[in-house]
């Protein structure tokens, strides 16, 4: 509850520090809550899979302070960010090999749009980059979403997951749509909540993860 607490008070200050040009308050401000949420994960189940959540969640933070530095880092701020995308999708293949051909479906459909839309517009020298991370948030949120029809895995952390997942896809769409399309009036709050409701859903379902495998170090 303290990190929850916490987290909650930096989430506040950085949306004021938004609103309010204060961007010194908003550079500190901004990675908080994932800190907070590296720090709560360490209370879980140790296992493979609460690893590769916490390598996503340590990439995540340095994909949120390279987009706000005062330089445009966007391409290794997006680097940063693909970086935890394949540390979720290893973390998501643990649990399940499975084709599941419907997720697949709606994954590829999801990512593919979005680049679609985006590209577009000209992308320029982001054309390569982009492409291939709207693959890569693809493949990760298909593992996501297959993980909700995999036996021995609890539907609480299959849905956390999942849900977590599709916010953070999401949030990266709208980036996109508010960088490269139409910059749109409530971004600031709508990309950054959904931000961090997923990535709270995401650390979050390595808590009920399910049965003991023999990738578990406890």
């Amino acid at each position: 509850m303290r990190y929850l607490l916490l987290a909650l008070m930096a989430a506040a200050a950085y949306l004021y520090a938004q609103y309010n040009d204060l961007h010194a308050l908003s550079f500190i401000s901004k990675g908080i809550p994932v800190i907070l949420l590296i720090l709560w994960l360490r209370e879980a189940p140790a296992s493979l899979y609460r690893r590769w959540i916490s390598i996503g969640l340590l990439f995540s933070l340095a994909g949120d302070l390279l987009l706000d530095w005062p330089d445009d880092l966007f391409v290794f701020g997006l680097s940063a960010f693909l970086i935890a995308h394949l540390a979720y999708l290893s973390a998501y293949i643990i649990d399940c090999k499975r084709p599941a051909w419907l997720a697949l479906l709606v994954a590829l459909l999801t990512g593919g749009g979005m680049f679609a839309i985006v590209s577009i517009y000209n992308l320029g020298p982001l054309l390569i980059p982009v492409g291939c991370y709207a693959l890569v948030i693809s493949i990760m949120l298909w593992r996501a979403l297959a993980r909700l029809t995999q036996p021995g895995i609890s539907v609480r952390s299959a849905q956390l997951a999942a849900g977590g997942a599709a916010l953070f896809v999401l949030s990266d769409g709208m980036i996109a749509i508010n960088r490269f399309v139409w910059p749109f009036e409530a971004s600031t709050f709508t990309i950054i909540t959904t931000y961090w409701l997923g990535q709270w859903g995401i650390a979050a379902s390595a808590f009920s993860q399910a049965t003991e495998r023999p990738d578990n170090p406890s």
